[in-house]
């Protein structure tokens, strides 16, 4: 107690038993699992309403986990369901369903393998998505070629060495990317745009440019489209992008000269103001050369965590559509809420005001991911309950509400031992494939219980009577769970026998699967979006918040990042060396990171003592490691239609100060 820790530090070891700290307690103590559910369920059923409580969901958690956590959270009174999808990829499932129909990906591995050129856009699988470098590999030993767009020359996208090939791994490595578009942050739009501009332009004389037949067929929007992309500045694309238009046409004769062509992003993309209408233009780009529904071309957006698109896919969602809600209600004979609920940015408001008294977390590091890192804090503490379960410590354990409870579960990797016997959870990933998952390794404790048993008994000891599921059978064999999911959700037929299948299966896209556009016209919605160019005051730059290599999501497992060449040290801002010789500043000394102040009378957020290096990035931008920097994005500063924090749009000015850094992320 007392002692500074980092978060790295403070992630080491495993908790073994629930422990609770109390009012006015300076530290936590152990509290009986019986008691810990005896404790929560008092406290929720003392809120004035379902809506005073708020329960985030992490990606990790399993498809039986979250399925049972969502239908208890219904059952509760509630959809207050905010999950890591609100701060990641958000945007690219409300731009997909809006122009597609299915907010998910539309291509598998297979498809990336077997394409003739990939558009990586702000994305670095290296890092993030080291699984996706393989399948890159893989296209170009086919003759594929890989365009990379990212304001940060990523080491592992523009050469590869692959430790399952020895032969590579000895040598230089692929080189992956045979373009590389060094684009200011915030350009995607303007890039895409006239990359579309583009193949109108060239259609005028050559036909093949763009798919008609395809476009007459399964599109509409077209005409809208052509007329508002005739109007395009090329002046403002470069101000936007920074590219030349050399570089531009460059992209624009690969584009012309493949056949299959799939475009994959990640957070540099979905955490602007403008990313809807940004991805919603990548799609444009797609179908206006047929590629969407055939093999070899699609979109992509390339989640992190191991269930992200999992969760959402289970329910775990504040804006439920009404037949996922009707199907429930027949599977289990109650009437779930309609009201829209909670995402994490309205969750943080809420509490931040005072309307939420319970927090529940279901894994995550919900302090660490949410923006505004301050704000997030206070808020968390206004709450007479805050709970989290989790395989390990991390930051949100420290900022607690009046009492807080940290419940810690079997990791995925832990055998899972019910009353029915060894049991296995199933995943879906980026590719909508549905697989399951087997702990191999012994508990760290056979006091630890697993995530679908902790929501089990906490909902049995909530709703009591309230509730006519029979929780614990649910618990005691998972199977009963996959067969309510495969009675409620489209798509799971026979999902115990499919599951248990070594390959796993595939879920149903129509758009993939027979050009079927489930849209509001039935068609694929070519759209109009209007480009604006970021302005950076004089004296400013644009940040963007990154991963080191040594981190997974805000798990930092070490101080080093080798593909940026940085050792022993996590408060580092990278900066273009041209743009730090015109502010007066060399590599090596210390600032502080000051953004611009939301009004008239609100002070500049202010992330202290970080050591400049000067790198390789687009001129008039920077980029520093979250969670560190959160403290700089503004809670009110989120996405056009998707409410998701502009993590990579923040302008900052980058302040001298005398003295040594900071001793790391102490928490």
């Amino acid at each position: 107690v007392g002692q500074r820790q980092t978060t790295g530090e403070v992630g080491r070891g495993r908790l073994t038993e629930p422990v609770v700290k109390r009012p006015g307690a300076d530290h936590y103590e152990p509290i009986s699992w019986d008691g810990a559910f005896e404790l929560l369920a008092h406290e929720l059923n003392a809120v004035a309403h379902p809506d005073r409580a708020v329960f985030y969901t992490s990606g990790r958690t399993s498809n039986e986990a979250a399925f049972t956590y969502q239908l208890f959270v219904r059952q509760f009174g509630t959809n207050n369901l905010p999950d890591c999808s609100n701060l990641c990829h958000e945007s690219s499932g409300v731009a997909l369903t809006e122009t597609l129909g299915v907010g998910t990906g539309s291509v598998t591995l297979d498809d990336i393998v077997h394409t003739d050129l990939v558009l990586v856009v702000g994305q670095n699988p290296g890092t993030n998505h080291p699984r996706m470098l393989t399948a890159l590999e893989h296209a170009k030993d086919n003759g594929a070629q890989v365009i990379a767009i990212n304001p940060l020359p990523e080491a592992g996208l523009l050469r590869f060495k692959n430790p399952q090939r020895p032969t590579r791994v000895l040598g230089r490595g692929t080189p992956l990317a045979d373009l590389f578009l060094q684009i200011k942050v915030n350009g995607d739009l303007a890039l895409f745009q006239a990359l579309n501009r583009g193949l109108l332009d060239r259609a005028a004389t050559d036909p093949s440019a763009i798919d008609r037949d395809f476009l007459d067929e399964h599109c509409d929007g077209f005409e809208a489209l052509a007329a508002h992309l005739a109007a395009l500045d090329w002046g403002d694309v470069h101000r936007a992008t920074g590219l030349t238009r050399e570089e531009i046409d460059a992209s624009l004769a690969m584009v012309l000269a493949a056949d299959r062509i799939i475009v994959c992003w990640a957070m540099g993309l979905t955490q602007h103001r403008n990313s809807v209408p940004t991805i919603r233009e990548i799609v444009n780009f797609l179908l206006l050369r047929g590629n969407v529904g055939r093999p070899g071309a699609g979109v992509c957006p390339v989640r992190g965590h191991s269930n992200v698109q999992g969760d959402r896919t289970m329910g775990i969602y504040e804006r439920p559509k009404a037949p996922f809600l009707d199907a429930l209600r027949d599977e289990f004979g109650f009437e779930p809420p309609r009201e829209p609920g909670h995402d994490v940015v309205d969750a943080i408001r809420a509490m931040r005001d005072g309307e939420v008294d319970v927090f529940f977390g279901l894994g995550g590091n919900f302090v660490s991911a949410a923006p505004d890192t301050d704000v997030t804090s206070a808020a968390m503490a206004r709450c007479r309950l805050t709970a989290h379960v989790s395989t390990k410590l991390n930051r949100s354990h420290t900022v607690c509400g009046e009492t807080a409870l940290i419940l810690p579960c079997l990791g995925r990797t832990e055998r899972d031992v019910q009353a029915g016997g060894e049991q296995y959870v199933t995943v879906e990933d980026s590719m909508g494939m549905v697989h399951a998952s087997r702990g191999r390794l012994d508990p760290a404790s056979p006091h630890l219980l697993s995530e679908v048993a902790i929501v089990g008994r906490l909902a049995a000891a909530t709703l009591g009577e309230r509730s006519d599921v029979d929780w614990a059978s649910l618990t005691a064999e998972y199977s009963a769970i996959r067969a309510h999911i495969e009675a409620v959700v489209p798509g799971f037929d026979g999902f115990n026998t499919r599951s248990a299948a070594p390959e796993g299966f595939a879920l149903p896209h129509p758009v993939r699967d027979s050009r079927t556009f489930p849209t509001a016209t039935g068609k694929g919605r070519l759209s109009v979006n209007r480009l604006e160019v970021l302005e950076v005051p004089h004296g400013h730059l644009v940040l963007q918040t990154i991963r080191s290599h040594d981190q997974f999501n805000t798990t930092i497992y070490g101080l080093d990042d080798r593909y940026r060449g940085i050792h022993q040290g996590r408060r580092v801002v990278f900066a273009h060396a041209d743009d730090l010789a015109d502010l007066g500043l060399a590599d090596g000394q210390v600032v502080d990171l000051v953004g611009i102040p939301d009004g008239p009378d609100a002070a500049p957020r202010r992330a202290g003592s970080f050591r400049v290096v000067a790198y390789s990035v687009a001129r008039g931008t920077c980029a520093a490691y979250f969670p560190e920097t959160n403290v700089l994005v503004p809670l009110d500063s989120t996405a056009e239609g998707s409410n998701t924090p502009t993590s990579k749009s923040v302008i900052v000015r980058l302040c001298e100060i005398v003295g040594p850094p900071s001793p790391g992320d102490g928490v």
